[in-house]
């Protein structure tokens, strides 16, 4: 593993981070501490939540358990809450079970960031990120149909400049250190980044977007625009919602994965996909690598990655996961690997 810059901020985080989205569905509480242990004695500092957590499924009665069981693990271990560098999310727009669905704003800012400190049991978040943008996004397959239509530029901006003084407020009160996007666009968060350097407030330090081999929209414009201003990557879906891992090849639907709780994947589920995967395995195969190991070093390749968020189900999954934290891919790996993306380049 390599330790990464967030952003402008001083922060260093490791390339590799915990993601908790099963904890308190899939993944028991008892399980969940286990692997944070883990994680921390592996050597990384860095695990990523967010208020609506857990998912598969979601519902309104777990919304906010996630952060709960992190809460119960940093207030039983006090002196490492300094060891790891946390990070959560306001839901936004149309997530019924926080605030009814109202959007990011100046007003429920201070709002959710309190209900996730008292969640999380700690004095201050250190990243915290908008979930997604009010004025919505092509992210989770809506790229097909996505139509960046029906919003008044100037209202977008106004609100924007908005939550920035808000966070500004938190960030002053020492309620947060630094400040992230999440499935974002390259002309949102640019305008993120102008508002703040007129000094509106808190600079983007991050942007959370879907990003794997299957999954390469980060590719183009944001890519640049990460690259140049600082703005680094947290890739969730690294392994494409466990596609890349193989368990899911002809047809298997193990019991208890996501796929067996959520059977179109979130529209990743197509003929296609499998295709692409059985390319992915080849070329695992043909170099001896486990394709787990593979496809998140393959992340840690890309010029603009900061942190690439894995989740595991199971201790043992993350036993896994942790055993190939320092691959290197060779360069006839990466070749291997291009050739593949260019065979399948939008699998879902």
């Amino acid at each position: 593993m390599e330790m990464k810059p967030l952003g402008r901020t001083g922060i260093m985080v490791t390339d590799l981070c915990l993601g908790t989205m099963t904890f308190g569905t899939q993944t028991t509480e008892a399980d969940a501490h286990t692997q944070i242990d883990m994680a921390l004695d592996a050597g990384i500092n860095f695990v990523d939540a967010a208020e609506m957590y857990p998912v598969n499924p979601i519902s309104k009665e777990t919304v906010g358990r996630t952060e709960e069981i992190l809460g119960n693990w940093n207030a039983a271990h006090p002196s490492r809450r300094a060891d790891y560098v946390l990070a959560t999310k306001h839901s936004g727009a149309g997530f019924a079970h926080a605030r009814d669905g109202a959007p990011i704003s100046g007003q429920t800012i201070p709002e959710a960031i309190e209900g996730s400190l008292r969640r999380l049991k700690t004095d201050c978040i250190d990243l915290y990120q908008f979930h997604w943008p009010n004025r919505g996004s092509y992210m989770f397959r809506q790229n097909w149909t996505y139509a960046p239509s029906g919003h008044n530029t100037d209202e977008v901006l106004d609100n924007m400049r908005e939550c920035l003084e808000a966070l500004q407020a938190q960030v002053d009160k020492g309620n947060i250190r630094a400040f992230g996007l999440s499935n974002e666009s390259a002309w949102g968060t640019a305008q993120w980044l102008r508002l703040a350097e007129n000094g509106a407030g808190p600079r983007v330090a991050s942007v959370q977007n879907e990003y794997s081999l299957m999954c390469r929209h980060f590719d183009t414009d944001m890519a640049e625009l990460s690259v140049h201003e600082d703005v680094g990557l947290m890739a969730f879906s690294p392994l494409a919602a466990g596609f890349l891992t193989g368990k899911y090849q002809g047809g298997a639907v193990p019991e208890g994965s996501r796929m067996s709780l959520v059977p179109e994947m979130g529209g990743r589920h197509r003929t296609r996909a499998f295709d692409a995967v059985g390319a992915y395995l080849e070329v695992a195969a043909r170099h001896g690598l486990d394709p787990v190991h593979m496809a998140l070093a393959w992340c840690q390749t890309r010029p603009f990655m900061m942190s690439a968020i894995f989740g595991a189900t199971s201790v043992e999954q993350l036993a896994h996961i942790l055993s190939g934290k320092d691959l290197q891919l060779s360069d006839e790996v990466l070749a291997d690997i291009t050739e593949a993306h260019r065979a399948h380049p939008m699998p879902f």
